[in-house]
């Protein structure tokens, strides 16, 4: 039962370019990992809920995918999830990455945050990466772009400012009873984190197209409280016959590592043992049709 306390309470959408830092900054947040993190760019596709709970607030946490010029469907939807999350929160955090270039490569994005009312604060992301010196410089620059509430200098990466910016946060966020129980992080299923961590590994331990041409379905997730185990089927998704050799490697050692690796992260989240069994399925252009996007829950 959710208590009908008076605290502040209130949604909150992450947005900005690609390769921001926005899982890793709700990673920090959170103190936990539930967004998976890659070096490239546009590796969330879906959005993600995180929830900060004290004895005084309750922030929801909506990671989302990076807003860009998108050509392909997948990207097209990827970028609506993003903008249509705006219309559902009661503020805004806007994250750049201060070490790419200036202000004038976000003025396209910027522009979806004009005639809302919500608040929204800037988030000048990766300042481990820029000279201190620079960042009142930048900070004018960005000033203006866009009337923010405020502009906060953080490192996700190193959880440096984050201390400041939850207070700045707190002071735009109404108040309210709590939307979700105190005691869970995420509204997302453990199959889809299971999901999301195998898409990681693919990330991580392949190149080129190959991450964006990969979708991963849970075919069956059963526990075993007897023996403590959990076994997981899986389907990793792709477009060509010759992405799916680059996927299982020679004698299968890339699908055995990206299980391997997978399955110790999904053995940390649900403290039991896993049985990881993937398979590599080639479903032709999936990623330009629209049916297979909504089956996996775009």
């Amino acid at each position: 039962m959710f208590t009908e306390e008076n605290i502040i309470s209130g949604m909150v959408a992450i947005v900005g370019p690609p390769n921001a830092g926005k899982s890793t900054l709700m990673n920090s947040l959170l103190g936990q990992k539930i967004s998976i993190v890659t070096p490239k760019p546009q590796t969330t596709r879906n959005r993600i809920m995180g929830i900060m709970n004290d004895t005084d607030y309750q922030v929801v946490l909506l990671d989302t995918p990076g807003i860009h010029k998108a050509r392909e469907p997948l990207n097209i939807e990827m970028v609506k999830i993003a903008l249509d999350s705006l219309s559902e929160v009661d503020a805004v955090l806007f994250l750049v990455d201060v070490s790419l270039p200036l202000p004038e490569k976000h003025k396209a994005t910027v522009k979806y945050l004009e005639g809302r009312k919500q608040p929204a604060i800037l988030i000048l992301n990766k300042i481990d990466l820029v000279d201190k010196e620079k960042l009142l410089s930048l900070i004018n620059e960005y000033n203006d772009l866009f009337t923010f509430s405020s502009i906060i200098p953080i490192s996700a990466l190193y959880n440096d400012g984050t201390d400041i910016l939850v207070k700045e946060l707190l002071k735009i966020l109404p108040k309210g009873p709590r939307l979700y129980p105190e005691d869970i992080p995420t509204d997302a299923t453990e199959r889809f984190i299971a999901s999301e961590i195998i898409r990681e590994k693919i990330f991580l331990l392949t190149g080129q197209e190959i991450p964006y041409s990969t979708a991963v379905v849970i075919d069956s997730f059963k526990e075993d409280e007897k023996k403590g185990l959990v076994t997981i089927h899986a389907t990793i998704m792709v477009e060509k016959s010759s992405q799916k050799g680059i996927i299982i490697g020679k004698r299968g050692s890339k699908l055995e590592q990206i299980g391997k690796n997978a399955r110790h992260d999904i053995e940390a989240l649900l403290a039991q043992r896993v049985l990881l069994k993937l398979w590599v399925k080639v479903q032709k252009n999936w990623t330009k049709d629209m049916r297979i996007i909504r089956e996996l829950g775009f």
